[in-house]
C-alpha cells in the first residue's frame, strides 16, 4: 500500500542505494534492482480510499543507476464501484544531492494506468526537496484522459524520523483542483501519521489517515473518513 505514492517513490529511490534492499547489482556497481510485495488492510491515496475500505495487495519492481536515475512499475487492486479493478503505475525520475549542503532532490514523472477503464488514466510530473527529516514537494497533472482532471496540483509536506528499530512518519497534503468538483469544493487537505518497523524479514506499518470536511463533500464519508491502515510487506 502506498499512502502517498510520490513520497514512497522518494523512499524507494533511497532504498536502491542500500545494499540490503538490492535484489541484484551489476558487477561495476552502477545498476541495481529491487522488488517488493505488500498486503494492506486498505489502499488509501492522498487520504481517499481506493478500494472502498477493502484490503489491497500491491507489488513493485524498480531499477536504479548510480547516477541517480531510477524507473519502476507498481500495481494494486482498486475498487471505484466501476469497471476499474487494477491500477498500474509507471514512473521514472532522477534524484541526488545538492553538493554538501545536506539538501537532496527528486524529480520525475508518474503515469497512472487503469487498464479496465482508460478514462481514469492520467500523468503527473513531480518534484521533491529534502533536508534532514523534512521533505516538501508537489505533483502536477500534466495530462489526463478526461481533460477536466488536468492542471490539478498536489502539495505535500512529509516528516520522518528513526528511533531505534522504528521509523516514525507524518505528513500533510493539499490537493488543489483546477475545476470545481461536483460539490463545488475545489480543494481539500489530507494528513497522516504512522510507525513502521521490521520483524523476521517483513516490514510492518501502521498508519492513521484522515482528511478535512471538504474531502467528505467531494468524495463522500465512506471514502474520505479517517482510518487506520495496517501493511505487511516483503522486499524480494
Amino acid at each position: 500500500m502506498k499512502l502517498n505514492k510520490l513520497s514512497a517513490l522518494v523512499a524507494s529511490s533511497l532504498l536502491l542505494a542500500s545494499s540490503g534492499a538490492m535484489a541484484w547489482e551489476s558487477e561495476d556497481g552502477q545498476w541495481s534492482t529491487s522488488a517488493s510485495v505488500a498486503l494492506s488492510s486498505e489502499y488509501v491515496w492522498r487520504g481517499i480510499s481506493q478500494t472502498m475500505s477493502d484490503p489491497a495487495i500491491s507489488g513493485s519492481i524498480d531499477v536504479g543507476h548510480a547516477s541517480g536515475f531510477y524507473a519502476g512499475v507498481w500495481g494494486s487492486n482498486v475498487d471505484f464501484d466501476s469497471d476499474a479493478s487494477v491500477e498500474i503505475d509507471y514512473y521514472a525520475g532522477f534524484g541526488g544531492d545538492f553538493g554538501d549542503s545536506g539538501f537532496s532532490y527528486d524529480v520525475g514523472g508518474l503515469y497512472y494506468d487503469y487498464p479496465s477503464e482508460e478514462d481514469l488514466d492520467f500523468f503527473e510530473v513531480y518534484g521533491f526537496v529534502s533536508y534532514s527529516f523534512v521533505t516538501v514537494g508537489a505533483a502536477y497533472t500534466a495530462w489526463a484522459e478526461t481533460e477536466e482532471v488536468e492542471d490539478n496540483v498536489y502539495y505535500t509536506l512529509d516528516l520522518s524520523h528513526d528511533i531505534g528499530n522504528y521509523s516514525l512518519a507524518a505528513g500533510v497534503g493539499y490537493y488543489d483542483f483546477d475545476e470545481d468538483a461536483a460539490s463545488g469544493d475545489d480543494s481539500y487537505v489530507n494528513y497522516y501519521v504512522g510507525v513502521s518497523t521490521e520483524l523476521a524479514g517483513f516490514g510492518l506499518d501502521l498508519t492513521y489517515s484522515d482528511t478535512n470536511g471538504d474531502a467528505d463533500d467531494i468524495f463522500g464519508d465512506e471514502l474520505a473518513d479517517g482510518t487506520f491502515i495496517f501493511t505487511i510487506s516483503k522486499s524480494l
